[in-house]
């Protein structure tokens, strides 16, 4: 095979003969038996490779010729095999070889080994930057299509399956499509949608969506099955596969440790996962470290804001994190604040929330402090400590009776928690305000920390008490620091927000790829 500096060629159909034995290989004369074997067979051979601690040979022949390949070996090498120095003789078919020029071929072979394409022979003519090696048929149009991004520094193409396309992934969606172009010409990445599903269906293109992509939701027939979209991405040899979770779904996230050992990079704006028990929590972070996979949820806790990076640079830096305290909610932001200082019912105030789309569906999973409850273990785990959702004292601002109904009866019985909340605002001190807030303190040195989430009275003209629409508000005190905690506030809630949240996890995945 001759390539150069322009040329990336590759020969499909092909097989490889594996000769295996022990302790014999580096005898004079082998390589040639084998050769003037295959001659006489009049088999062509090609790449040939030898394993460094020779035991095993390898031979690159036509698929054609793989059965008589291995026949004549046999018959070459019938007294070794029966004294046991040959153990094995036999082929590998459905192979391809590609052989290109790189000057950087320790950067090539990474990428390919973050698609999972792993050479079954490498072949390296040092002196040349020359290089040949074989794949499976099945990943070789993956792996061309990743050498030649690198070698000719085209746009590097990133397919997205995003789950889920409410009001955040739709407009996720809207913002992929609305700013490809310039992406691509700007960082060279061509961000191409290849998938979108919700809990029935999903949709599937290789060539991307465009603008009609809900068009194409509507006929699609193939069920919301995660076995689709793997199967779907290898028989289309999609490399550089990023599955974005936009669902508040726990179904969903028990997918995440078969995306990741399928290929896939993860990006989610659900919570779900990270909060499940610490054995899940670890074991799937195992998984990403042995398939060099990466998973990002800085919109997990406050939205859009670089609120998790802030604190995993903080901790890995070596600094002592002693306390994480603040207003963790945008949706119940809005409601406190304004229920606070507006001369309004509770129920009027929160159906303003849920028509503006800043509670979850159900708003009771706000209300039930479940949502900051889950901020705040998250941000625990990221110092490391081992707390479980049952350790968190979680105030539940739902009257038990309306704990229990459907989400539609829920919404028509909203008029219920007026009183109880206008007892509450009217039972506060002078010049104060309502505030829902998550607290992470005690010895956080030890193995767990101390976790609450209540509801409780501030001065007006504190930090706290002067929090405005749905801002977030996240007070980080550390040893260096002292009593002046580092202060991380803006919007922490709404679609466009967290879906451009998202989006920064996308690039930022995208770029390191």
């Amino acid at each position: 095979m001759t390539t150069n500096n322009n040329q990336i060629k590759v020969l499909k159909n092909r097989a490889i003969i594996k000769f295996e034995g022990k302790n014999f290989l580096g005898e004079v004369g082998v390589d040639g038996r084998i050769f003037k074997a295959l001659t006489y067979a009049r088999i062509s051979v090609g790449v040939i490779s030898q394993q460094a601690i020779e035991n095993g040979i390898s031979v690159l022949v036509s698929d054609n010729d793989a059965e008589n390949a291995v026949n004549c070996l046999i018959n070459e090498f019938e007294e070794e095999r029966k004294s046991g120095k040959v153990s094995m003789i036999y082929s590998i078919s459905n192979v391809s070889v590609i052989g290109f020029v790189s000057k950087d071929f320790n950067k090539i072979m990474s990428e390919l080994a973050r698609n999972n394409i792993f050479p079954l022979i490498l072949n390296q003519v040092a002196a040349e930057n020359r290089v040949n090696i074989v794949v499976t048929s099945s990943q070789d149009e993956k792996a061309k299509n990743i050498i030649e991004a690198e070698i000719f520094a085209k746009p590097k193409t990133v397919h997205l399956a995003i789950i889920g396309h409410g009001n955040v992934g739709k407009t996720l969606i809207e913002q992929v499509l609305e700013n490809a172009e310039e992406i691509r010409n700007r960082k060279k990445i061509d961000l191409k949608i290849v998938a979108v599903a919700n809990s029935k269906k999903i949709a599937l293109n290789k060539a991307g969506f465009n603008e009609n992509w809900n068009d194409e939701i509507l006929v699609a027939e193939r069920p919301s099955k995660v076995e689709e979209l793997i199967s779907f991405s290898q028989q289309n040899q999609l490399e550089n596969l990023i599955v974005v979770d936009n669902t508040a779904s726990k179904e969903f996230v028990k997918n995440y440790p078969v995306l990741a050992e399928n290929g896939f990079d993860l990006v989610s704006s659900n919570k779900i996962f990270n909060t499940l028990p610490i054995s899940d929590y670890r074991n799937f972070r195992h998984i990403l470290a042995k398939r060099n996979k990466k998973y990002l949820y800085e919109t997990n806790v406050g939205a859009g804001l670089p609120l998790i990076d802030t604190i995993k640079l903080l901790h890995l830096s070596g600094e002592n994190i002693t306390r994480i305290k603040g207003v963790f909610s945008g949706s119940l932001s809005y409601i406190f604040n304004n229920f606070s200082v507006r001369d309004e019912k509770f129920s009027t105030i929160l159906k303003e929330a849920m028509e503006k789309g800043f509670t979850e569906p159900d708003p009771r999973e706000d209300l039930s402090g479940n949502d900051v409850a889950r901020k705040l273990l998250i941000l625990a785990r990221e110092l490391d400590l081992i707390n479980e959702f049952k350790d968190i004292d979680v105030e539940n601002l739902v009257p038990k009776q309306l704990r229990n109904i459907s989400n539609s009866e829920f919404s028509s019985k909203l008029n219920e928690l007026d009183e109880i909340f206008e007892n509450i605002k009217n039972g506060q001190a002078e010049n104060h305000v309502l505030r829902f807030v998550g607290d992470l303190h005690g010895d956080l040195q030890q193995e767990k920390g101390l976790l609450d989430v209540k509801l409780i009275s501030v001065p007006a003209n504190s930090a706290l008490g002067q929090l405005k629409g749905s801002d977030s508000i996240f007070e980080i005190y550390t040893e260096s620091y002292g009593e002046n905690p580092i202060v991380i506030m803006g919007a922490g809630a709404g679609a466009k927000v967290t879906a451009r949240g998202v989006f920064g996890d996308i690039l930022r995945l995208s770029e390191n790829k």
